[in-house]
């Protein structure tokens, strides 16, 4: 027995709010995130970036657990494959604990809500492509923009005190702009 969400259609500013999140929804983004997700877990899902597509293929959140033990074995011990919906959730609740743990950034993962309730699919796709980039890791494949590497420089105290002697260009200087001649609104008369 499946349970759909039943929501009042939102109207006035909550409506307006939701398509303005839903306008920022990639379906490129997205299909490509599947696109991802389908070579690292070797499943055949349903890769087409149109929202229902999305929101159909993670929903109960099954794919997402199931991709986050194909980047690292038995990161989630126990995967619910009922459609019970706070075992859906659960399901989703433990992708996002191991995507942290993975070292996605708290503000690139969305709430549970976000997919269940179809609130805010494109933090979704955010958070997919994050863990896309931090698969590179764990020997995966990645999507994206190749993430910058540490490159921490360390100075000799010599160095460090030649650089104090040096006088910058912008130091003292007050050639160029100013603000003379400038007032705004009406001139005080007296």
């Amino acid at each position: 027995m499946a349970t759909e969400v039943c929501r009042a259609t939102k109207s006035g500013l909550a409506a307006e709010t939701q398509r303005k999140v839903n306008a920022k929804y990639s379906e490129q983004l997205a299909s490509e995130c599947l696109e991802w997700v389908r070579s690292i877990t070797g499943e055949d899902i349903n890769t087409a970036g149109d929202m229902d597509s999305f929101y159909e293929t993670l929903k109960d959140g099954t794919l997402l657990c199931r991709l986050v033990n194909a980047i690292q074995p038995g990161t989630i011990k126990k995967i619910n494959n009922t459609q019970m919906a706070f075992k859906c959730m659960e399901n989703i609740n433990a992708f996002l604990e191991a995507a942290r743990n993975f070292g996605v950034p708290a503000q690139e993962t969305f709430q549970t809500v976000d997919l269940w309730e179809r609130q805010n699919l494109n933090s979704v796709v955010i958070c997919l492509q994050s863990l896309g980039r931090k698969a590179s890791k764990f020997g995966k494949p990645s999507i994206g923009p190749k993430e910058a590497e540490k490159n921490e420089r360390v100075f000799t105290e010599e160095k460090l005190k030649a650089g104090q002697t040096i006088i910058g260009l912008q130091m003292g200087s007050n050639k160029g702009a100013n603000q003379s001649g400038i007032n705004f609104g009406n001139t005080r008369h007296m």
